[in-house]
């Protein structure tokens, strides 16, 4: 069996991240989203080990020290992590995984897995950015503008990723996205790791 692909995919927030991951999930079975840890508290509609595995800072830290994190990150108070058996599972049924962590996670994720591919998601602008955090109701007003100042310092490493899907029209950003997995699938040392000659 093909052991699956490692895909890293960052964005600001409200660039449309997780609406293009579950759409990429629905359209392909064979991709996997990783479920992090976070110390952040759950909002309506969260389910705990479906959207995230919500534990508290002492859970969190024990976790830390035992090692069990690939990568790990402080984002907007909160702690968030992505367990490594999590993602060797996954792989090993040959699946694609896809973790949905920010630029500092995709750094310490390729030091250790240096196949891993990179994807950034872009919004067409700030001002669409902005426009969505409000669209969206559920943040403060001083919390959007947290996020916004956040943005602008977050798209600043884009250029560190690998591909890069401007999330203008939400079809063609889908198909964008799910272009890269399909080529990804196609290199070299994935095909030939299991071919019979």
């Amino acid at each position: 069996m093909q052991q699956g692909n490692i895909f890293v995919i960052s964005a600001p927030s409200g660039a449309g991240k997780s609406s293009l991951v579950k759409a990429l999930c629905e359209k392909d079975n064979k991709v996997q989203v990783s479920i992090s840890h976070t110390t952040r508290k759950m909002r309506p509609g969260d389910i705990n080990g479906v959207d995230y595995f919500f534990v508290n800072h002492n859970e969190f830290e024990e976790m830390l020290t035992q090692n069990k994190f690939l990568e790990h990150a402080r984002v907007y108070d909160n702690f968030y992590g992505t367990h490594i058996d999590s993602i060797r599972k996954i792989q090993a049924n040959g699946h694609d995984v896809i973790l949905e962590i920010d630029n500092q996670g995709a750094s310490q994720v390729k030091q250790i897995f240096v196949n891993a591919i990179l994807i950034y998601i872009l919004p067409p602008s700030i001002d669409e950015l902005k426009k969505r955090l409000f669209s969206r109701n559920t943040d403060s007003n001083e919390t959007i503008q947290k996020r916004l100042s956040e943005a602008q310092k977050d798209i600043s490493h884009a250029k560190e990723f690998d591909y890069i899907v401007i999330n203008d029209n939400f079809a063609t950003a889908l198909d964008d996205l799910y272009s890269i997995i399909r080529v990804s699938r196609m290199k070299a040392n994935a095909v030939l790791i299991n071919y019979k000659f």
